[in-house]
């Protein structure tokens, strides 16, 4: 039998480089879609390294009971329905309590922001039942699901995402991988998305550390901070009850934003049923009360609590345990 010939070294070489060079490039395996991508982002961005980016999503768990949760969300509710669900004796009484406890800390921070401390303590009321129910669900679990699995809102739960991969570990309660929260991975007692803990959390005990969770201080003072960085006007009003006539025009607003001088809906036969000042900028809206439709003059403040939660259910709830808090604190020092 005849020896086939060796190839000449630099032949060979170059079928080699042929062959390297047509074979495919190795893909990292990712456990989510879209994950390379937001991976390459973050690691851009940050210099974190890519590996343990990964290593983080990999953890993380698509649940399909935080898609169920997001479709049914409260807000849905008429308002007859909505409001008892926060204005409770219980919830009431309980923040009256919890004003008491915590009433130097929440008239300094007050103080400091020109936020009236009754609001502080309604966000926490509403939020998390004065930090008691601050969330069972994964923060990444809940932002993995809705920034790669849920295409209604992907955009803003991806950015959510983004941000908290990107967030410094001062910045958080805790490891990134054992964060809890809500459905909508919303954290600590005033239930901060990513993105506002980036731009209003605040560290006023001066730890290092910004502790949502944890840290009163923190979490009084971040809450105010929100709502002074939105345009809360200290001792502005936040909503009071119109009276329509018979001939009220109808109006439709698409959010709280103050539109008109108030004087103008008296013009299209809206009546307040309290003295408040004719050019004081205000919207209206309509609820679906008990006995029927509730119609509502609100001003910036109320407009500022939407800025939390977007719903005027949630805001008006917010105004009305305020002001509950308030009077009830207001009858413990009068007894006194």
């Amino acid at each position: 039998m005849t020896a086939t010939p060796a190839p000449h070294p630099a032949r060979f070489l170059a079928i080699l480089s042929l062959l390297w060079v047509g074979a495919p490039t190795p893909v990292m395996a990712t456990t989510h879609p879209g994950q390379a991508e937001l991976v390459r982002e973050v690691a851009r961005d940050t210099g974190k390294r890519p590996q343990a980016l990964n290593a983080l999503l990999d953890g993380a768990t698509m649940q399909q009971s935080i898609l169920d949760a997001i479709s049914r969300p409260a807000e849905a509710k008429p308002w007859k329905d909505y409001r008892p669900i926060f204005l409770t004796d219980k919830r009431i009484n309980d923040g009256i309590a919890f004003y008491r406890e915590h009433r130097a800390l929440l008239e300094q921070v007050g103080r400091q922001y020109g936020v009236a401390p009754q609001y502080i303590v309604a966000i926490v009321g509403v939020e998390t039942s004065y930090g008691r129910n601050t969330g069972k669900y994964k923060v990444l679990d809940a932002l993995v699901t809705l920034g790669l699995y849920y295409p209604p809102r992907a955009k803003f739960f991806r950015e959510q995402l983004k941000e908290l991969l990107e967030m410094p570990d001062n910045h958080l309660a805790g490891p990134l991988d054992t964060l809890t929260g809500s459905y909508a991975g919303a954290q600590g007692w005033g239930q901060f998305m990513p993105t506002s803990i980036r731009d209003f959390a605040v560290d006023a005990d001066q730890d290092g550390r910004i502790d949502l969770q944890n840290s009163l201080p923190d979490i009084f003072a971040s809450v105010a901070n929100y709502f002074a960085k939105h345009g809360w006007v200290d001792g502005g009003p936040v909503a009071a009850r119109a009276q329509p006539d018979a001939a009220a025009r109808p109006i439709t607003v698409k959010d709280a934003t103050p539109q008109w001088p108030l004087e103008q809906l008296e013009a299209w036969g809206y009546a307040p049923l309290q003295s408040l000042p004719p050019a004081q900028p205000t919207s209206l809206q309509t609820l679906q009360g008990p006995n029927g439709p509730e119609y509502w003059f609100t001003f910036q403040n109320f407009y500022v609590i939407t800025r939390y939660n977007r719903s005027p259910l949630y805001a008006m709830a917010v105004d009305q345990l305020a002001g509950a808090i308030a009077a009830g604190v207001g009858q413990v020092d009068a007894a006194r």
